[in-house]
């Protein structure tokens, strides 16, 4: 019998990476989260002796509280959620059933670039085309949706990335971790560096690293992505308005690659019989 509040974990797995997506809440003991050091895409860690602190931030959101085992802190602190006027579930059977069901975890070791707020922030250059909104798209979908990007001109990055302890990315610099290496592009690198190496985000790597290295042949829909990359930042000024509208570009590429390889447009469907 369902437990009333809960999510399953293949509901939450199809709705993570979408627009659609909850708000995950990792309320894990610090205790259980150092065994791993790995959680959820998306999650964003809080203490449950806490609640009473950021619940009134979520209020009229929908939340999905994330323990161990699904049967400490979470059903607790959903209800606490609730009180306050936030739409929480708890996610049936906690980091555990997630892990068992061999589903994507992120590292937290590669994510030092945290702010006092906890959010992750990072710098790159100004005036991006295709690698420079497909990581930040990545990493608001899948990593930290509260991510703050900075975009600066070419020689300021290493500055600002020390002034703002900000995680370079996708620039022409040999020791930056988060950049291309060999034949993969920063998009690829961050999918493998992240855990998040699924079958959709995997084929949608390869039509980035088309788009963003002059390699149409790897995918027919590479040469579409580079188009559109390029009408963007025609048409936005201001980079983070380009990002902005590069979220709904990259969220429609995803389902493309998640749901719809398959799906043909079969117009007009009346066609006219053939005649003797």
């Amino acid at each position: 019998m369902p437990v009333p509040n809960t999510i399953s974990v293949e509901k939450l797995a199809r709705l993570i990476g979408t627009p659609g997506c909850p708000i995950l809440v990792d309320v894990r003991s610090y205790r259980d989260f150092l065994g791993g050091q790995r959680y959820i895409p998306g999650a964003t860690v809080r203490s449950w002796e806490k609640a009473d602190e950021w619940a009134p931030r979520l209020r009229g959101k929908s939340v999905v509280v994330i323990c161990q085992d699904g049967r400490q802190q979470s059903h607790g602190v959903a209800a606490w959620l609730r009180s306050a006027g936030v739409n929480a579930e708890a996610l049936d059977g906690g980091a555990t059933a997630w892990a068992a069901a061999e589903l994507p975890m992120v590292p937290e070791a590669k994510l030092r670039n945290r702010d006092e707020q906890g959010r992750t922030v990072w710098v790159t250059r100004a005036r991006p085309k295709v690698d420079r909104i497909a990581c930040p798209w990545l990493i608001r979908r899948f990593v930290d949706p509260d991510a703050v990007f900075l975009f600066v001109p070419a020689p300021e990055v290493g500055a600002v990335a020390e002034r703002f302890e900000a995680a370079p990315f996708d620039i022409d610099d040999a020791g930056t971790f988060w950049s291309h290496r060999g034949e993969l592009c920063t998009f690829d690198v961050m999918i493998d560096e992240l855990g998040l190496a699924t079958p959709p985000l995997l084929h949608l790597a390869t039509l980035v690293r088309g788009a963003d290295t002059a390699r149409p042949d790897l995918a027919p829909e590479a040469a579409g992505l580079l188009a559109a990359s390029l009408g963007l930042s025609r048409i936005y000024a201001d980079d983070l308005a380009q990002l902005d509208a590069g979220m709904l570009l990259y969220d429609a590429f995803y389902r493309w690659c998640r749901d719809a390889t398959e799906e043909t447009h079969n117009w007009p469907t009346n066609k006219p019989k053939d005649r003797a």
